[in-house]
């Protein structure tokens, strides 16, 4: 009920004028207001200036449905994400990065990755310091987990993003309860919860799961004298319920709670009244209207975002043209400076192939002579080989012929001595006849050695040409094409938290668990997934006598 929320509001300065009565300055995102009012029976602080803080006293049951102005929707918004990071409300580490990236999205709109860069949510507060001690993760990590899901919640607009979030948070166990120390008949202590669904019964360390529940349609009458309060149920048969507080003071502000609760619970099972039919009614006609224009600026921005697109398809297809037409100058150019290269070398090779022709020509008449040279060269070298054979014949009939007269002049020798021992002794005995016989000696002249035989040595020279083949390459150009693929499929919301609570969980410290990870944790071991309400629901299941013994004797 929109008249039943109240909101909670910091002010920005305040002025004190005369004693217990102050002018106060409203500030929200959406509206300033000024007023007077007056503090009686409290203990202000006389350092200014002095910061007060409204806050709902009363939480709806189903946000969506009674919250109605979206000014309330948005402060209520704001204490109960408050409360969360304050830890006054337990959150699950999955469901914080689920709620913090719904709490982005109400405050920076649509992600934009241009935009919304790395390090962007350094300076905000999003998660329960309790969540984020319990695990090994680093800051860039924390944020890299919750833009991810940051970015599944385009299009959705502030208000949207915000009712996401109440609706997440409303089906925690600790949201809307106020607990309260209180103590049985047998003094045991233990702790009462006051809630838009009934009265719970909690263990001290246990906050989440209440032992006994009393939803307000069987309550018949609350009251309390001093410090015992007294609860009587519908059923007459049953006995009362009491236990006892600490203060009488609180048993005022319990009191306060339950009327307001049990009233606000009969209200909404009943049909809305003619105020409120016109003010949901307006709301709806507001909500289409802004649902209207939201799509009006969609559509625009589609428009301009499409137009957007295709300026720079134009800008980069034209810039692509002027890439591609200065490639095929700079092609063109490479063109006819390789042309002038290659004329220029097809020139000098046509020079280079004319000298080599006058060389071959040249060549070809120097072989002609060498062959006609050597011709001559075979014909002398033969004649000389006969020459020096007839020499050589020669020379060995000489050398027997020496050899013959050699052998002669032996002869004629020895002879010689023969006939000079007959001749002394012919004087001896002819006197007057000396005949004296006189053969002139034949000295043989030693044969005359050949005639050195000239020796012929002829070289061919060798002319090599080495000739180079030069080939034309061809310049091409490809262009190339990028697609993008965008998005995946959106899953479900407990698929995600599960999802996300596996994958952290290796890096959780389990000697940083408080007492309510502990008991969460049990909880979900045990099937514990289902909503707060069902829970409740299952405990109310029993009979409410039955309740009331097992209170007393806790």
């Amino acid at each position: 009920m929109a008249g039943a929320i109240a909101s909670r509001m910091s002010f920005s300065s305040l002025k004190r004028k005369q004693p217990k009565t102050f002018t106060v300055r409203i500030v929200t995102m959406d509206a300033e207001m000024e007023f007077n009012c007056e503090v009686l029976d409290h203990d202000v602080s006389k350092e200014e200036p002095v910061t007060f803080h409204f806050l709902a006293k009363f939480y709806p049951e189903n946000a969506e449905e009674e919250l109605v102005q979206e000014i309330t929707q948005h402060l209520f918004f704001l204490q109960v994400k408050k409360q969360i990071l304050d830890e006054k409300i337990y959150c699950p580490p999955e469901a914080s990065v689920l709620l913090a990236s719904y709490a982005v999205q109400a405050k920076y709109g649509d992600y934009d990755p241009s935009v919304h860069k790395r390090g962007f949510l350094a300076q905000e507060e999003l998660l329960p310091k309790r969540v984020i001690n319990l695990y090994q993760m680093t800051p860039e990590m924390w944020e890299e987990r919750i833009t991810a899901w940051y970015a599944e919640h385009r299009g959705r607009a502030r208000d949207e993003a915000e009712m996401e979030y109440l609706k997440i948070a409303q089906d925690l166990e600790m949201y809307g309860v106020n607990y309260f120390t209180i103590r049985n008949k047998k003094g045991t202590e233990l702790l009462l919860g006051v809630d838009a669904l009934g009265l719970h019964i909690y263990d001290p360390e246990n906050r989440l799961t209440p032992k006994i529940s009393f939803p307000w349609n069987e309550i018949r009458n609350i009251s309390y004298s001093d410090k015992e309060f007294t609860i009587k149920p519908l059923d007459k048969k049953i006995d009362v319920f009491k236990f006892n507080s600490s203060k009488l003071r609180v048993n005022k502000l319990i009191l306060q709670l339950c009327i307001g609760n049990h009233d606000l619970f009969m209200r909404r099972r009943k049909a809305d009244s003619l105020e409120v039919q016109q003010m949901k009614a307006q709301a709806r006609e507001e909500k289409a209207r802004k649902q209207m224009e939201r799509q009006r600026l969609a559509r625009e921005k589609q428009m301009r975002e499409e137009a957007e697109r295709t300026r720079d398809e134009l800008e980069r297809r034209l810039l692509q043209m002027k890439e591609e037409a200065t490639m095929a100058n700079e092609a063109l150019m490479r063109s006819e400076e390789t042309a002038d290269l290659l004329a220029e070398k097809a020139q000098i090779t046509e020079e280079e192939a004319k000298l080599l022709a006058q060389k071959a020509a040249e060549a070809e008449q120097e072989m002609q002579r060498i062959k006609a040279t050597a011709i001559r060269t075979e014909e002398e070298k033969r004649l000389m080989e006969q020459k020096v054979l007839e020499a050589e014949v020669l020379a060995l009939k000489m050398a027997e012929e020496s050899e013959r007269r050699a052998k002669e002049a032996d002869q004629l020798k020895q002879d010689l001595q023969e006939a000079r021992e007959a001749e002394r002794r012919a004087k001896q005995k002819l006197l007057e006849i000396t005949t004296k016989p006189t053969y002139p000696p034949m000295n043989p002249l030693p044969a005359p050695l050949p005639p050195d035989i000239p020796s012929f040595n002829l070289i061919g020279d060798s002319l090599s040409f080495d000739f180079k083949d030069t080939d034309m390459k061809r310049l091409s150009m490809e262009i190339e094409k990028e697609k993008v693929e965008y998005m995946e499929k959106s899953k479900h919301l407990q698929e995600q938290l599960n999802e996300l609570k596996t994958e952290i969980e290796a890096l959780k410290l389990k000697e940083r668990e408080t007492a309510l990870d502990i008991l969460h944790n049990e909880n979900s071991d045990q099937g514990g997934t289902s909503s707060k309400h069902n829970t409740i629901k299952k405990l109310t299941l029993q009979s409410a006598k039955s309740r009331v013994a097992f209170f007393e004797e806790l």
